[in-house]
């Protein structure tokens, strides 16, 4: 759990540094990175080590792999936080602003990631679900921010680099949505030992495993 709060506020300085362009904050949100992957090792060596201790019951085992591809995705989540702070490098010389579209794109991610790891912690499936209804929502305001930035680069309305920097910050706005997605999975399964999938209709209704 502290893992989780850990990258939920790596995450928010990852936006804040973009949106002031700090570079200061950037850097730091690069170097935090290094001990969220070292806590993930010690988080997946620990899991290893309980599922050495023997037997155990169905619930325990679910939880210890429940534990592992959820520590698994807050990594990629701070890995990708850590992309999106580099991003200020490119976007702190230009002159370009940003659209309100991506605070509110933003916002709406980081509270996906904050759902995600209070359902994981109280083991709330049904907060769980929300952050899986929050998801297609997240992705087309995402998929709507990279259009725009396509429209402006082709009528000469923004730069390369700023471009670039806001392609790459965009994709990480969607990817981190899949990850958290994941987790909420995880906590469904977890939970009653069910599954969900997704299709171009929306999430299932937990099945069994």
């Amino acid at each position: 759990m502290q893992q989780g709060q850990r990258v939920e506020a790596l995450v928010e300085r990852a936006f804040e540094s973009v949106f002031d362009a700090d570079r200061g904050k950037a850097r730091q949100v690069v170097d935090a990175d290094d001990l969220i992957d070292r806590v993930d090792i010690e988080i997946e060596k620990t899991a290893v080590e309980l599922l050495a201790l023997g037997e155990r019951s169905a619930p325990q085992l679910r939880m210890v792999l429940t534990i592992v591809k959820v520590n698994n995705e807050l990594e990629r989540i701070a890995d990708l936080a850590a992309e999106v702070a580099e991003q200020v490098v490119l976007v702190s010389d230009c002159k370009e602003c940003f659209p309100p579209t991506l605070r509110v794109t933003v916002n709406s991610v980081i509270g996906m990631i904050r759902d995600a790891n209070a359902s994981m912690r109280d083991l709330d499936s049904s907060r769980a679900r929300q952050v899986l209804a929050s998801d297609d929502l997240v992705e087309k305001f995402s998929r709507t921010l990279l259009r725009e930035v396509q429209e402006q680069l082709a009528r000469g309305a923004c730069t390369v680099d700023f471009a670039s920097a806001f392609w790459t910050i965009g994709n990480a706005i969607e990817r981190m949505a899949d990850h958290t997605t994941n987790i909420a999975e995880q906590v469904i399964y977890v939970e009653s030992g069910q599954i969900v999938r997704h299709s171009s209709g929306g999430w299932s209704e937990p099945m069994p495993a």
